[in-house]
């Protein structure tokens, strides 16, 4: 039997969903990271049908949901059923974010903010923002401050995701932590490499045992991301660092049943969900189905599916002509027809849990000019935040 890590209950305090005692306590410690083109309400839906969790919104920029462009206003709409909402903002202006999270509020649109300060993403960081932005300490906490400042009058709940740093000679993760933790945020997310790593080698998860350290004395909890691919990574990354909860994202990329996975290790049981592929299959075209009533059009629905394929038949024997006319699927007809063409065999675990997604290679951070000049200079920086999806 594994050793269920010991934690206390992740709590959001949420005045205005309608929860008793009006908080939402994860039963799992369990957050799904936004993944642009991803994780859209069908995704977070089959995922929330496989385990327990918190899951996010893909991440929509600020100044595109004050504007109320209709793309942004999509990937914020929850799926059926889907508590507490939760939603991520890109933001590098204070202003503009505490307009969007107000916007929020006021049309009871969210019941939890989480500002990105991780994505590496060039069109991001270019920009100054995502993983770039808590390099400028005053730009940074005043973000956050007017976030939180927004929020709170409603009683929601504001959460922070950040990378430890730019590069290994910018680390900005301990600083920006407690600013963050000094302006109120319910939370710190830690995803243990830097923007330049992008997402190759392994996450650095002394990291995150330095950050929880770090804000003991500020009692606002640590969740740890980075490298969980089974829910045994999950409970030993807890034990081994400290942290209050686990952020995943690569890791359940063709394998929503990773957050069932989760709670079991979490529980100390040593089962494993590792489905048929019969079993998988019902998945997939459960997914299929959610994602035509996200997009309402069968046509775009498949265009969406057709990226996971090769992430949902990771391992499993398949003829090559079959997953290749998977990855070209136009109809759900066409697709029920392929799944039937499926034969039924276990799951191949030591294949199945390894490494998926993005394997982007270290290289230089694209940062506005001047960006490293001064951490406390931010009014000849021009910056722009009207592109939602990461």
């Amino acid at each position: 039997m594994l050793t269920a890590p010991t934690f206390k209950p992740l709590r959001l305090p949420i005045a205005n969903g309608g929860f008793e005692n009006d908080e939402v306590v994860l039963s799992a410690p369990v957050v799904l990271a936004p993944m642009a083109g991803i994780t859209n309400s069908a995704f977070r839906t089959l995922c929330r049908e496989q385990g327990a969790g918190l899951f996010v919104s893909e991440m929509v920029t600020a100044r595109a949901l004050i504007e109320r462009h209709p793309e942004t206003m999509r990937l914020i709409t929850p799926g059926v059923g889907e508590t507490p909402r939760s939603v991520q903002l890109y933001a590098v202006d204070p202003t503009v974010v505490g307009l969007a999270v107000t916007l929020l509020m006021k049309e009871n649109l969210a019941d939890h903010i989480d500002l990105n300060f991780g994505c590496p993403v060039p069109k991001v960081t270019r920009r100054g923002g995502g993983a770039a932005l808590p390099y400028k300490r005053k730009l940074f906490e005043n973000i956050v401050g007017s976030a939180v400042k927004a929020a709170a009058p409603y009683g929601v709940p504001v959460t922070v995701k950040m990378r430890i740093g730019i590069d290994s000679d910018h680390l900005t993760y301990l600083e920006a932590a407690k600013s963050a933790a000094n302006q109120g945020v319910a939370w710190v997310a830690l995803h243990a490499r830097t923007a330049a790593q992008m997402y190759e080698g392994k996450a650095d998860w002394s990291a995150i045992t330095n950050l929880v350290e770090h804000l003991k004395p500020t009692g606002v909890p640590v969740l740890g991301n980075g490298d969980i691919w089974s829910g045994a990574d999950g409970a030993r990354m807890m034990a081994e660092t400290g942290c209050d909860g686990v952020v995943v994202g690569r890791g359940c990329l063709g394998r929503p049943w990773l957050f069932a996975d989760l709670v079991q290790a979490f529980e100390g049981s040593t089962a494993r969900s590792e489905p048929t592929l019969f079993q998988v299959r019902e998945i997939i075209s459960r997914h299929g189905q959610l994602l035509v009533d996200f997009f309402e059009s069968e046509g775009r629905a498949m265009r969406d599916l057709r990226k996971h394929m090769a992430w949902y038949l990771k391992g499993f024997s398949v003829a090559r002509e079959l997953r290749s006319r998977f990855g070209m699927v136009v109809s759900l007809s066409e697709l029920d027809y392929l799944l039937s063409q499926l034969e039924d065999q276990q799951y191949p675990a030591a294949i199945g849990d390894a490494p998926r997604g993005r394997t982007s290679h270290g290289r230089p951070v694209s940062l506005p000019d001047g960006w490293l000049n001064d951490p406390d200079e931010i009014a000849t920086i021009t910056i722009d935040d009207s592109v939602s999806g990461g």
